[in-house]
């Protein structure tokens, strides 16, 4: 095995042990808004509304995955659906207020994690570990 080699093993390590916390943290934060469905929500509210297909499309999920998190979410009293005013036939997925102000609590619940993670990281690090995420998902992006 090459160094090359190596690294690559422990990325994919550390990045599923990531996303493994990512999810115990989510449901920690608001028991109810799992890390899907928060995903879900804060796309709905980045978006200023979208269609479940647009979101299933964009995050290359199963409708019926989708469907189950927006009825989840509905049903919380979270997202609301609207009619397309472009397209009557068409119905449009919104955050509601209440939805909006759970989004927004779990949002900077998060954002303090991960200040408190990263407190004694410098602003070198800091700049370099975030150009390498960006890095790391356009490159997923171009790649699928």
């Amino acid at each position: 095995m090459t160094q090359r080699d190596d690294s690559v093993g422990i990325i994919q390590q550390e990045l599923t042990a990531f996303a493994r916390r990512a999810r115990a943290t989510a449901a920690r934060m608001h028991p109810e808004l799992s890390l899907v469905s928060y995903t879900l929500l804060a796309h709905l509210e980045d978006q200023k509304g979208c269609r479940a297909t647009d979101l299933a499309a964009h995050y290359l999920l199963d409708k019926s995955t989708v469907s189950r998190q927006i009825s989840a979410l509905e049903k919380l009293g979270f997202v609301e659906r609207r009619v397309d005013p472009d397209d009557h036939r068409v119905q449009v997925l919104h955050p509601t207020e209440l939805g909006a102000q759970v989004l927004a609590s779990a949002g900077a619940q998060r954002r303090q994690a991960f200040t408190d993670r990263l407190a004694d990281w410098d602003d070198a690090d800091l700049e370099r570990f975030a150009s390498y995420l960006l890095r790391y998902n356009e490159a997923q992006q171009r790649l699928g």
